[in-house]
This record gives C-alpha cells, sequence and structure tokens, in this order.
C-alpha cells in the first residue's frame, strides 16, 4: 500500500470518529488506558480538550474504568506556588510530568494521603487546613476544620481512618495526634497523646504496616497500635536511619543514599533485607541529595535529583518487586 492511499485512510477514519456525536467520543476514550492519552491529545485540538475534561473522568469512574496514577505536587520558586502534576508516559516511552491545569496551585504546603478514588491533605501553612481532591473528576472539596489547629503534619491510614501526627499551633515543642474518618468525613473527638520522647522532635519516617503506625525521628523508631493505644520500640527497625520510606504488601521499603541501595524491613520476622538486581540502575542516585521512595500500583516509584551546571533534575525510577522462597526480594 502506497503512503497516499495509507495516509488517505488514516485521514478518513480520524474524520469518522470525529464525526461522530461528543458523548459518543467520550464513551470511547473512556476505555482507552489512561496512559494513552497523552498520545491522543496530540490528534487534535478537539481531542486534546476531551482528553482534559472532567466530563470524561465521570464517564471512566461510571463504567469502572479504573487505573493507577502516580500525583506529584511541584513546589515553584518563582512564583512560590505548589502545583498538580500526574507523571504520564510520552509517545516515545519516556515519562513526563503533566500539569492538571483545573488543580489550582496553592501557595502552602502539607502532607498527603490517598484513600480510595481521593487524596486528602492536612497541614501546611494554613494551620486548620484540611483538603479532599477527587482524581476522577480533579474537584477539590475543603473539609471540617481541624480539631487542634497543626502544621508540618505526617499521617498515614487505617481502616479508613486517617490518622495525622503534627505540631500544635500555639506550641512548636509539643505534637498531637488526631483522627479523620473518611467514611463520616468527621473528626473523632479524641487527641491522642503522643509518647514523650516524640514530643520534642521531628519525625523522618512514617509508614503503616500491619494496622500499625511505624515511626522515626533523627534518633529512634516507634511502633504506635491504636486497637490497643499502645506504644513500643523496634530496635532492629531502629537499627537503619530510614526515612521517606514507602510500605508495598506489609514491608517498608526505602533508599540508603549513603550504600546506594534500596533496602526492605519485614516487621514479622524483624530483619532487614536489601532489594537485589539494582546494582547496574541505582549508581544514577549516586550524586543525589535526596530521594524518596512512594508505593505505586504494587510498584516503588523512587524520585531523586540531579544538579548538572546551573540545572536542577528530578528523577523518577519505576521498580518491580518480586519475592522469592526465602524471602530473597
Amino acid at each position: 500500500m502506497s503512503y497516499k492511499i495509507r495516509a488517505k485512510k488514516e485521514q478518513s477514519s480520524s474524520s469518522l470518529i470525529t464525526s461522530l456525536p461528543e458523548d459518543v467520543i467520550i464513551d470511547i476514550l473512556a476505555r482507552v488506558p489512561r496512559g494513552d492519552y497523552p498520545i491522543l491529545s496530540l490528534v487534535s485540538k478537539h481531542f486534546r480538550s476531551l482528553v482534559a475534561s472532567r466530563e470524561l473522568y465521570t464517564r471512566r469512574s461510571l463504567l469502572g474504568c479504573t487505573e493507577h496514577c502516580l500525583y506529584v505536587v511541584l513546589f515553584k520558586g518563582k512564583t512560590k506556588e505548589y502545583k498538580w502534576y500526574i507523571l504520564r508516559r510520552k509517545a516515545n516511552g519516556n515519562r513526563c510530568f503533566v500539569l492538571i491545569p483545573w488543580l489550582s496551585a496553592m501557595r502552602y504546603r502539607g502532607s498527603f494521603v490517598q484513600v480510595g478514588p481521593r487524596i486528602y491533605m492536612f497541614g501546611g501553612d494554613q494551620k486548620n487546613m484540611g483538603l479532599s481532591i477527587d482524581c476522577r473528576s480533579h474537584t477539590v472539596q475543603t473539609l471540617p476544620g481541624m480539631p487542634v489547629p497543626m502544621s508540618d503534619t505526617i499521617f498515614g491510614i487505617i481502616d479508613r481512618r486517617i490518622y495525622i501526627i503534627g505540631y500544635c499551633h500555639n506550641d512548636r515543642l509539643r505534637k498531637v495526634m488526631v483522627v479523620f474518618n473518611t467514611e463520616t468525613q468527621m473528626w473523632e473527638p479524641e487527641v491522642i497523646k503522643l509518647d514523650n520522647e516524640l514530643w520534642n522532635t521531628w519525625l523522618y519516617g512514617f509508614a503503616v504496616m500491619a494496622d500499625k503506625i511505624y515511626m522515626r525521628d533523627y534518633r529512634y523508631s516507634f511502633v504506635y497500635e491504636p486497637k490497643k493505644n499502645k506504644w513500643e520500640t523496634d530496635e532492629v527497625l531502629n537499627s537503619k536511619e530510614w526515612k521517606y520510606a514507602c510500605v508495598v504488601d506489609d514491608l517498608l521499603y526505602y533508599h540508603d543514599r549513603y550504600e546506594n541501595e534500596i533496602r526492605a524491613y519485614d516487621p514479622k520476622q524483624k530483619c532487614w533485607s536489601v532489594v537485589k538486581g539494582l546494582e547496574e540502575s541505582l549508581p544514577d542516585t549516586t550524586y543525589s541529595w535526596s530521594s524518596y521512595t512512594v508505593s505505586y500500583g504494587g510498584k516503588i516509584s523512587l524520585f531523586f535529583n540531579k544538579i548538572k551546571e546551573k540545572t536542577y533534575e528530578i528523577w523518577c525510577a519505576e521498580i518491580s518487586l518480586e519475592r522469592h522462597q526465602g524471602g530473597e526480594i
């Protein structure tokens, strides 16, 4: 088939799709994997507007076409704003950050947690602020004010309850924990007292495994069990300076920048191990001065930075995990 004939047929097919009613086009696009939307947006300006429309995501939700997406909040130094992006795959296979234009920029920062199709944000410079973002429609809902105004918050989710730790606004030397019920969309009345050792230190590590909350400051690791309201220490967990960690299948993972390894902690076996198979990939992170791990659809996304001359770059590595008999990862 000659190029002219093939191009004519492709043009005819494209015209046939665009001649359909818009609700039919949305119904078709809703069945396409979300990762292909950047490619579809190149078809025409009309497709670009449909791919970015709220109607499309509403239709996807009704059809049950759900998939994992990684949301990122980046700080813009010149505008002093935090803006929302989605990590997406480009037509050439590479990934890039795509701005979500209808999620307004924020002039404050907070901590985030995902519950079902929603992202919850608490804390930040607006001490009593709470927001809920619907990832299907990218609409924002303001939540009831926190029972205790807090800043520099960090939290995790257990049984659809969000456990939030932060500094009291009126007492920077004291931390408390409050609980938000995502089913009732209300705050629970009790303010939880923290272990004395945690009051005057900042938490660098926070994770939830097997319905327990694991925390670490610059010296110690602590474990809190909400059902028993019980605090305890974990010496094995404390043997590593873990921070900015994530949890996949009830194992804690973090990037050890000093040894340039991904380490895993098993709370049942109470042991550390090193993730194998990354020896050729991790050297890229050698000169990174910070790194974060994020759980992403059963995988790990490792974010790290690079500074080249006057350019500041953010890199992301997607790591698939496989557990062998004997516990090797």
